[in-house]
């Protein structure tokens, strides 16, 4: 499983601050890993300079194997929290997804 950070110009995003949220990601998504072959991460700072409520936005993007790409958005006050419940959001929809996969 491949996972990619994109930033918007607002963000600048180091190594070690990459390294706890490759590992959010990564124990978040463990049960799919098998079925994932990308994860796009694409963090924002809507509101720039401004300091405001729920201003940090996390898009996620997975691909599984052969199937068409799910997103999922998720706002919150940190990077962090915008990535950890956009992950919440995503395993609610693989385990749809994948559970229809199963019935069928």
């Amino acid at each position: 499983m491949t996972i990619q950070f994109n930033t918007d110009n607002k963000i600048t995003l180091s190594e070690e601050h990459r390294a706890p949220l490759i590992s959010l990601i990564s124990e978040g998504l463990i049960r799919f890993s098998n079925q994932l072959t990308r994860v796009e991460v694409h963090l924002s700072d809507e509101n720039g300079d401004k300091e405001e409520l729920n201003d940090k936005r996390c898009m996620i993007e997975v691909r599984l194997a052969g199937m068409k790409p799910i997103a999922v958005t998720n706002h919150a006050n940190t990077h962090e929290q915008a990535v950890e419940g956009a992950v919440e959001k995503l395993k609610t929809s693989l385990n749809t997804k994948v559970g229809r996969m199963r019935n069928y």
